[in-house]
């Protein structure tokens, strides 16, 4: 039997102003010019305010440097906002009565912060692609319709790496399905082998050993190194993969030496070949610091990259329109209408200035307490000189969130004396010493780190060995955190790390 009844529960909801700020707070420093630009073409209430403009603010609109927020605490109220900028020209107005509690004053933002490259406007480049290479070459060959068919399909085919990864069998299938004939598997074959002589050399293999060969195959035959790397490759590229250089040599029947030279040939090959063409897709990544601390004569300061400051304020003729609202007879349903699309854009103009400088401060604060908690290593850049850090510290020095912490830290860098590092760089857990007392896993990873590279790359350290060591140096830590830490560090196995 069903029944109806009265339920009460309490509920907690980001408002929309501060759901703002917190899509704003994850953006790095490189994208906020862009978020701006969006904002002040979707919003014409809102504008950017020159240097040069000294005109006051009564007449000329809100500027940040006049925005009093308050507590920069991410977790206040909402009603701080509220009495903020509550019109004093909304006698007949509900601002219910036109702005929707789900998508208040258009933000439902253009996303999470997490801006895709390829969203945006790219300039064209003028330089050939891997694709347009590969046709160019391949229309100099003396090809029968069908042929030249088969050809730009396996030239399609082709990775961002140089690679055919799809089975042939898929491609006669797509010939079939996509173009309409009907190949056998050697005419395929036959004109894979004539694209593999294209440059750069070791295009179009199907696996790292198929590219290799090609790469040697280009190479002067009679040389004997390159003979011998032929012969490693082709036979033992088993025991090549796994450094065993021993059954190498007693498997080709080759000396030391010759080993040695014929891997000098090895190691110079390229193993992805479409990545070293001009005008491949790869794209140069610049890293934009979101903090600049300096080591002064006054100790460490920091400051925000003065990209994280724009200057903004609210449209003088948009506050205009209000004020001739007010003067009316207030009785034209037109005019309201438009008043209620003016006060909206207002006070979302409002809002995302407020947001800005909120972000503002929120950096500031979390910069300045690693800056505080980390000031040894800001001092003299010495990765022995970190402490452990996690984001709870952090969050309970400034006050605020772990999750405003994180957000902060996942996606911003600092400039400092000793380079460009990403805030998460400087948080890690501990790590228990002899003397008890507590070290920051990256000093346990800057020693592990030394070891490695002073190790004798003939009889590589292994992990056991390596556990052993930094115990002797007072590091308590297990293999298996030895070698999670390795490969944190991107070191392989002591097996790989072997060298002739």
């Amino acid at each position: 039997m069903q029944k109806l009844g009265l339920t009460q529960s309490l509920s907690q909801k980001l408002s929309p102003q501060q759901i703002q700020f917190i899509k704003l707070l994850q953006i790095p420093t490189a994208e906020l010019d862009t978020r701006i630009e969006e904002e002040l073409e979707s919003n014409p209430a809102l504008e950017e305010g020159g240097k040069d403009d000294t005109r006051d603010n009564n007449e000329e609109g809100i500027q940040m440097s006049d925005l009093d927020y308050g507590s920069s605490n991410d977790n206040s109220s909402d009603d701080s906002y509220d009495d903020r900028y509550e019109s004093r020209h909304d006698e007949d107005l509900n601002i219910s009565d036109y702005v929707n509690q789900d998508d208040i004053a258009g933000y439902k933002m253009y996303g999470d912060g997490n801006y895709d490259e390829e969203d945006r406007e790219q300039p064209i480049k003028a330089e050939n692609s891997l694709i347009d290479s590969l046709l160019v070459q391949l229309s100099y060959l003396k090809l029968s319709p069908k042929e030249m068919i088969i050809g730009k399909q396996l030239i399609g085919s082709i990775d961002e790496d140089g690679y055919i990864r799809r089975d042939i069998e898929a491609i006669i299938d797509d010939l079939a399905f996509l173009q309409k004939i009907d190949v056998n598997l050697l005419e395929v074959q036959d004109v894979l082998e004539r694209i593999q002589r294209f440059e750069p050399a070791g295009i179009g293999a199907r696996d790292l050993q198929e590219c290799l060969l090609l790469q040697l195959r280009a190479r002067d035959t009679r040389e004997k190194n390159v003979q011998i790397a032929r012969r490693i490759i082709e036979i033992c590229f088993e025991e090549f993969k796994k450094k065993h250089y021993s059954k190498i040599e007693k498997k080709l029947g080759i000396s030391e030496d010759e080993l040695k030279l014929a891997m000098d040939v090895i190691i110079r090959l390229n193993p992805k070949p479409g990545g070293s063409t001009v005008g491949s897709d790869a794209k140069t990544q610049f890293m934009i610091p979101d903090f600049i601390l300096k080591n002064g004569i006054l100790g460490l300061e920091v400051s925000l990259n003065s990209k994280n400051a724009p200057d903004l304020r609210v449209s003088r003729s948009y506050s205009d329109m209000l004020d001739a609202y007010n003067r009316s007879d207030k009785k034209d349903k037109k005019l309201k209408q438009t008043v209620s699309f003016v006060k909206q854009k207002l006070d979302s103009a409002k809002w995302f200035i407020d947001a800005i400088k909120q972000r503002q401060h929120t950096l500031l604060r979390t910069m300045e307490a690693i800056m505080r908690y980390q000031y040894d290593f800001f001092q003299e850049g010495d990765e022995s000189k970190l402490k452990p850090m996690i984001l709870k510290d952090i969050a309970r020095e400034i006050g605020m969130d772990i999750s405003t912490v994180s957000r902060v830290a996942n996606s911003k860098s600092v400039q400092t004396d000793f380079g460009i590092f990403p805030l998460k760089f400087f948080f890690s857990e501990s790590i228990s010493t002899d003397t008890g007392e507590d070290v920051s896993s990256k000093e346990v990873k800057f020693i592990l780190k030394e070891i490695i590279e002073k190790e004798s790359k003939r009889k590589p350290l292994s992990d056991d060995k390596l556990e052993k060591m930094l115990k002797d140096k007072g590091y308590n830590i297990a293999r298996r955190t030895v070698a999670k830490y390795r490969e944190q560090l991107n070191i392989p196995v002591a097996r790989l790390r072997k060298e002739l």
